[in-house]
């Protein structure tokens, strides 16, 4: 039996070979799943699923085969209205990926994906730990100031492979450069 929680509304999920399941599957608002066999409040049961990648993921068997299906994919594809065919992502606002409430999901583009991964907490305490690291570097300030004069310059002939050929590094250091990922400060 599932205590309903305050607002919460639970939708069927159906996926394909859902049809041939021994149990049907709902997912709810506040980002739950559960099993049942009639009926959600009287016979079912919450699931907790398992995690991949720091996702939670249902791992459901399927004619021969093992469907993983991703919470906060379903809960979005239930509870959120595309607003655009170029969305195909889903992102957590707060940055926490077992957290599959609707109010914290949101589809997005590609574009919008890597945006917001740039605000993630972790992303930014890496970007302050890279920005001060003073050990293990394969560039200095005057070969970065040269890099980025390079990079800036609209009529050079050379690649960002070629660039970091000419280095010893890789052209993702490169980029890493050029987006300010790495060497932010130096101008």
């Amino acid at each position: 039996m599932i205590k309903k929680l305050n607002g919460e509304i639970w939708k069927p999920l159906k996926f394909k070979g859902w049809q041939s399941m021994r149990n049907k599957y709902a997912v709810s608002s506040h980002g739950r799943a559960a099993s049942f066999k009639n009926d959600i409040f009287e016979d079912g049961k919450l699931l907790t699923g398992s995690l991949t990648s720091g996702y939670r993921t249902l791992n459901l068997h399927l004619d021969g085969n093992n469907g993983t299906l991703y919470l906060h994919r379903e809960v979005a594809k239930l509870f959120h209205n595309k607003t655009s065919p170029k969305q195909k992502y889903v992102i957590h606002l707060n940055h926490v990926k077992t957290d599959n409430h609707t109010k914290n999901l949101k589809w997005a583009t590609q574009k919008e994906v890597n945006e917001h991964q740039q605000k993630s907490p972790s992303k930014l305490e890496y970007k302050k730990v890279q920005s001060n690291r003073k050990k293990g570097l394969k560039l200095n300030v005057t070969q970065v100031k040269a890099i980025k004069s390079m990079l800036a310059n609209p009529r050079r002939k050379l690649t960002h492979q070629q660039i970091a050929n000419k280095y010893n590094i890789s052209p993702m250091t490169i980029y890493r450069i050029k987006s300010g990922e790495n060497w932010a400060g130096i101008k």
